[in-house]
Formats: C-alpha cells, structure tokens, sequence
C-alpha cells in the first residue's frame, strides 16, 4: 500500500466517531437547544412581561435559571473581550494608563444601580416595546459586576511577567501581536480564570437589582432568579427563598462542572514552571472531549485558524521601562498629555457642579460626605478582618490542586451567595435583639465581596513555582520565615488585585447592604449606600449623581493613596524573574 494511502487511512480511521462523541454531542446539542430557547424569549414584545408576571411557583424555576445563566454568560463574554483590549492597552502604554486605570478605579466604584439609573431607559428606548432593551439592561448591568476585577487581574498579570521570558520573546523576535497571545495571555491565564469564576458568582450577587429593576417610576421585572428572589423577599416566603437557593446551587455545580472545571484543568498548563508540578488539576469533561475523534476533528480548522491569527506580524508597542522618556521630546508630550487629562478632569467637574448646584445646597454635600466617611471606615475595617481570615486559607487550598478542586464549587456558591437573601436571618435578629444596625448590618457588605480576596490569594498560590518551594525546602524555611520570605511576596500582586476589587466590590455592595428590608419591616444603616439607594428608589437624580460621584472620589482616592503603592511595591520589588 501506496503511503498517500496509508495516511488517509490513518486520517479516516482518527476521524472515525466513538462512543465518546456521542456522548459529547449529546451535551453540546443539549446546550445549543436550552441557548437557542432561552434566545427566543428576548424577542417578545414588552407585554409579554406583563401577560405573564414572574410567579414563585417552582415549576418555573429552571427557565428563570436558564434565563438568568444566559445573561450572565453573555455578560461574561462582553467582560472577557472588554479584559483582553483595556488591561493590553493600559498595561503597554504608559500614556494610557495614567488616565485607563484610575477611571477603571472609578468605574468599579460606580454602584449598579448607578449604571441602572442611566442605561435603563436608553435600552428600552432603543429597542422600544421589546423585552430585548430591558435584557440588555440586565446584561449590562451584570457586566458591570464581572469586567472590572478581571481587567485588573489580567493589567496585573502583564506587568508582572518575570524578565527572562521577556528576553525570551525578543530573542526569538516576536512581533507585539505574538508576544501578547504567546506570552501575556497565557502568564495571565490562571489569574484571570480564577478571576473569571468570582465574576460569575459575583453577578449572582447582583442578579436581584439587575432583574428586578427600579428606577424612580421605571419598573421593571425580567423572569428569572434574582426577579424570584425580590418576589419571595416582598412576600416573605422561606419556602421560595429555599428554592431559590437549591435552584442558584444546582446552576453552580453545572456552570463549574461543564464550563470553568475544564477550562481550569486546561489552563494548567500555562503555569509558569522550571520544574514539573506535583499535582494537576482533572475535568471528566474535558477528559471526555479529548477522547472523541470526530469533534476533535471538525475542531481542526477553528485550532489552525487560531494558530495562524496568533503568529500574525503585527507590530504592538512594547511595555515601556519604568523610568520617564529621557529626550525633551518624549517629556513634554507627557506634560502635554497630563495637561489634557487635567483639563478634562475640571470641565467634567464643573459640569457636575452646575448640575448639582442647581438643585442641591452645602448641607446636602456635607450629608454626603459624612455618609460617605462612615461607608470608609467600613470598608476598611471589614477589608482588614477579610485580609486576616482568607490569605491563610487561600494559600492552604491554592498549594493543594486536588483540595482545590473540591472547594472550587462551594466557594462559587458562597461568593455567589446575594445579600438579599440573609436579610431574613439579619432583619429578624436586628428587631429582635433590639440590635444597631449601623453596626450589624455592615457584615452584608463583605458578604460576597470578601471573595475576591481569597479567589486571587488562591490564584497565586496555584500560579506559585514548584521549584521555588522546593528552594524553600532545601533552605529549611519553615513557620513565619516561610510566609513572609516566600509566599506572600509570591502571592502579593494577586492580593492587590484581590483587594482592591474587594474595596470597589464592598463599596458597590453598600447599597444593598445599607438598606435591608423583610416583608414591611425596613431596616437603614447610616452611610453613602443608603443614600444611594434611597435617592435612586426616589428618583432623585441629583442626589443620586452626588452619591456617585463622591463614592467615585472616596474609592479613588482610597486606591491611589493605599493600593497603588502597594501595587507598585509588589510590581518593583516581588517580580518572578
């Protein structure tokens, strides 16, 4: 036989179906059904809604679930994109980022229902009598949970590389293009996939004020959980907040079984490594798709399409050194474009005031400010307790990929755990105990906020280098020698990272947190959320703009005069490399 011959042979037998592809495609035409029937809800026209209000029978539980998980996943996408671009841009250019990240600051500050008050009705009025314009809303509104943590990981991550593999891109003269998807996203693939799973609990945090949409006399309800969920908190039903609860469980377990447990097993592989780990992470799923032939097979084209858009010759700026351009040049553009920042920064500030000023006096600025001093002094309180508490666990489970994988699904779910739904337990307690609620109804706010500290904690510890912990071994490096000369300088950045989006997290969460309410009893915690949140129930724009906009200067100035030199310490001094 001819070897032309012999190779189609060998082709047409690896091409050949077995029983594994059946069972995989069983699973993806599952998924292609439940997407395209959920997709054909968003079509109807607005009345629809109304015709068929959300319901707390159970029965109806998975389609709300199916609908809820698919705008989350749509959210999820738009973040994955929204990371990709500006954490490149604002980690390569350094002209970019003086003004990228702290507007990334202030963007993760802005509450939800900051976004809600202004993107609501320009969704519905551009898809005007259409359930889409509000399901845009919900997906932006989502969104807004997911993409600022994963941005700062993904920013992180690239300005983090360790120096050898940069020399290593050059060496091979890799144009920016190649180095961005052969070197950054693959260092930033762990980090970021961690990232990503607290993202999608943290939209289920949010998923009640997305889906269940108040703003002033606009109202809104989509069906699904967190729209279930306000319904069983107005009429006090623990039964349907129990099934709400098992049905939030149950997605859980699926989403991380079929979609972020294979996507952690295949990404260990961009660990950066000199010795050979000890334990990798395992996915049935994946395994099973590795083993059919047939959709591995139609699979080809899409993997060489890949292949031949990553080693594209695109020409990229480089990441730029530390130090300010040396020529005159290069210096005076600087000042130049500093200038332009602060020029912008003033006309948007005195627009803001001539808006403000209208409408709202001193006494009202000084309201806020002292609201907003007291949601300060939370967030850092709780961000301290949530530091001490999770560091240790999260570097005790990251160090363990098999511990790793079974606490993987149970941390989902508590991260994804909504406020709404301990105000029962809290509300009845505070009445009963005769207990402040200044003070008792802060712990809501870290509540699925504190998360993030311990996901990034975990995410370093994965990423950490075998063969440093070896090094560490071989120098006898043990108790708090150990931790503070080798795993939290390793981990550091990824605890930056974790802790800043838990701050902006914290403060978004205050205006939930802040105002709690069970059936008619309505409890208010003195502080920014609540003001937040009341203007925004009132419909009070100018209230609302100016709870905004002093969260945004509160978190700003937080980040830039605490986390940042951290970042830049962490950056400076604790690089791999």
């Amino acid at each position: 036989m001819r070897l032309q011959d012999i190779r189609r042979t060998t082709i047409g037998l690896a091409a050949r179906p077995n029983v594994w592809d059946v069972a995989a495609l069983i699973l993806v035409i599952g998924a292609m059904v439940l997407i395209v029937y959920g997709g054909q809800q968003t079509v109807a026209p607005l009345s629809e809604l109304e015709r068929a209000p959300v319901s707390l029978d159970p029965a109806n539980l998975p389609l709300y679930a199916l609908r809820t998980t698919l705008r989350m996943l749509l959210a999820m996408v738009c973040s994955t994109v929204f990371t990709f671009v500006y954490a490149a841009i604002a980690a390569k250019s350094r002209r970019a980022e003086l003004v990228m990240i702290p507007l990334l600051d202030i963007l993760q500050s802005v509450p939800i229902l900051g976004f809600l008050t202004f993107t609501v009705v320009f969704f519905m009025n551009l898809f005007p009598d259409q359930v889409l314009g509000a399901e845009l809303a919900s997906v932006f509104a989502i969104f807004t949970s997911q993409a600022w943590n994963m941005t700062f990981s993904m920013y992180q991550s690239i300005r983090n590389v360790p120096k050898d593999l940069e020399e290593a891109t050059q060496s091979f003269h890799l144009s920016g293009w190649q180095r961005f998807w052969h070197l950054d996203v693959p260092f930033a693939m762990p980090g970021l996939i961690w990232n990503a799973m607290m993202s999608m609990s943290g939209g289920w945090f949010f998923v009640v004020a997305s889906e269940a949409i108040t703003v002033g006399t606009t109202t809104v309800t989509l069906p699904g959980i967190g729209s279930y969920v306000a319904l069983a908190i107005q009429q006090q039903d623990l039964s349907a907040i129990l099934y709400a609860l098992l049905a939030m469980l149950l997605v859980i377990i699926a989403y991380d079984q079929l979609l972020f447990r294979p996507i952690v097993a295949w990404a260990d592989k961009f660990r950066f490594e000199q010795t050979a780990s000890g334990e990798a992470p395992a996915s049935w799923m994946l395994d099973l798709f590795r083993r059919t032939r047939a959709l591995r097979a139609l699979t080809l084209p899409f993997a060489a399409l890949n292949r031949a858009i990553s080693n594209l010759r695109i020409p990229l700026p480089k990441l730029p050194p530390a130090a300010p351009g040396k020529d005159q040049t290069s210096r005076l553009v600087d000042t130049v474009w500093i200038a332009l920042i602060l020029a912008g920064t003033a006309y948007a500030a005195w627009l803001t005031y001539r808006y403000l000023s209208a409408s709202l006096g001193m006494s009202d600025v000084l309201v806020v400010i002292r609201d907003g001093l007291i949601t300060l002094l939370r967030v850092a309180i709780l961000i301290s307790l949530a530091t001490l508490i999770w560091v240790p666990v999260g570097v005790w489970i990251g160090l363990r990929p098999k511990l790793a994988e079974r606490i993987q699904p149970l941390a989902q779910f508590l991260a994804a755990f909504p406020a709404n739904l301990a105000f029962p337990v809290f509300v009845v307690a505070i009445v009963s105990f005769k207990l402040n609620p200044d003070i008792w109804l802060s712990p809501l706010m870290i509540l699925g906020t504190q998360w993030y500290i311990l996901f990034n904690v975990i995410a370093g510890a994965s990423a950490f280098p075998t063969d440093l912990r070896e090094a560490a071994g071989s120098f006898h490096l043990r108790g708090w020698r150990w931790w503070i000369k080798v795993i939290l300088p390793g981990i550091f950045p990824y605890y930056v990272t974790g802790a800043i989006t838990a701050s902006g997290g914290s403060w978004n969460a205050s205006i939930v947190a802040e105002v709690a309410s069970w059936g008619d009893t309505h409890l208010k915690a003195t502080g920014l959320g609540a003001y937040i949140a009341s203007a925004t129930e009132a419909g009070d724009f100018p209230r609302v703009v100016l709870g905004i906009a002093t969260m945004c200067i509160l978190v700003t100035l937080f980040n830039r005069l605490i986390w940042r030199p951290l970042y830049a310490f962490g950056e400076r001094r604790l690089r791999l490399g």
